[in-house]
């Protein structure tokens, strides 16, 4: 069995839980911050359903560079509606996914680095970016939503098990 048969099934079951996260967030307080130094609701949710954008790159990618020299940094994407939201989710999920499926265990262990403006942050092992920066990442962040969507009654899914609103 593969490294990326071991990976795929928890993948599958933290995009699946987000996307229902997702799904049941309220457009109408997309500019709405629980404090002046958080993100907005939308800006929150656009930064988790661009997450499994970082899988593709980590896959395909030796390095990124957050603000490279001459070029441009990661154009910010604003958030418009939920379905404009999942429609973005699930292609970056689509494309995540595949990349993980397509990825050999040699391609898995390569060295990966991360950079800003030309300076290396990290150096590590693919596997160890991947479940740093797209699946601990994306856990934190989408804990963090469910305090923002909890705070405005949202119904929350279960996610690791029952919520106070969704049984299993």
């Amino acid at each position: 069995m593969s490294i990326a048969d071991h990976l795929i099934p928890e993948f599958d079951h933290e995009m699946a839980s987000t996307r229902t996260l997702l799904e049941r967030l309220p457009e109408e307080q997309s500019a709405w911050k629980p404090h002046p130094k958080s993100l907005s609701l939308g800006d929150l949710a656009v930064h988790i359903a661009r997450i499994p954008f970082y899988c593709t790159l980590i896959v395909h990618e030796r390095a990124m560079d957050l603000n490279p020299e001459g070029g441009m940094p990661f154009p910010k994407i604003p958030f418009t509606t939920t379905a404009a939201l999942l429609t973005l989710f699930d292609g970056y999920v689509l494309d995540a996914r595949a990349s993980l499926v397509d990825a050999s265990d040699s391609e898995i262990m390569e060295i990966w680095t991360l950079k800003n403006a030309g300076q290396v942050i990290f150096s590590m092992p693919r596997l160890a970016v991947y479940r740093a920066m797209v699946m601990s990442h994306l856990i934190h962040h989408r804990g963090q939503l469910t305090v923002y969507a909890r705070m405005h009654d949202v119904p929350l899914p279960a996610i690791y098990g029952p919520s106070a609103d969704t049984p299993m």
